[in-house]
Order: C-alpha cells, then structure tokens, then sequence
C-alpha cells in the first residue's frame, strides 16, 4: 500500500477533492497547513511571527491507496491541482508496511 501526501493551493482544493471522489478515492484526510509555496498572489500570504517569513495557508491531503491505484491517485491529484506556476505544490508517496483497524481483530 502507498500513503499519498500533497501540498495544494486552498484555491485547488475542491477540484482535487471531486477529481479524488470521482475516480474512487474516497478515504482522504485534509489538514490546513502553513507553508512557504509560492503565492499566487500577495492577498495569499500572511507574515508569520513563529517563522519570520511570509506563509500562505494550503491544504496538506493524504491517502492511502493498494500500490496499483497509486499512479492514479497521482496523475488525478497533478492534474487538478495546478495552479499555473511552476511550484504550484509537492505529491509525496511513502510506502505503509502496515495498516490495521481501531477497532477490529
């Protein structure tokens, strides 16, 4: 199994949440994070006492996927997630050695 993580642009997020659920995905967690991408434009940025420098608010997804659904996932994400700019975010892909339920044998 594979653990998807990306960084997207708050202005993205719904097209890559739709794209994800239409082709499938449906298990996906969606945190607000502070990072340092490329903002899109000034009202995107905010200084930020705790790091001294200009963040923008993203989104951070994750999934988990069976390896085969992996690329998918990916190719589905990059698709819907740009924004036009270079460094529009990042997909990070880890393997999960394990995975077993709260509450269940």
């Amino acid at each position: 199994m594979k653990e998807i993580k990306a960084y997207i642009h708050r202005n993205r997020i719904a097209d890559v949440v739709y794209a994800l659920e239409r082709d499938g995905f449906r298990n996906l967690a969606l945190v607000d994070v502070k990072g340092m991408a490329r903002a899109l434009s000034e009202k995107e940025q905010e200084f930020s006492i705790e790091v001294a420098e200009r963040v923008i608010t993203e989104v951070k997804l994750e999934l988990v996927c069976d390896d085969a659904k992996a690329a998918r996932a990916i190719n589905t994400i990059r698709e819907n997630a740009r924004t036009g700019h270079k460094n529009a975010g990042w997909i990070y892909v880890s393997e999960i050695t394990a995975a077993q339920p709260i509450d269940g044998e």
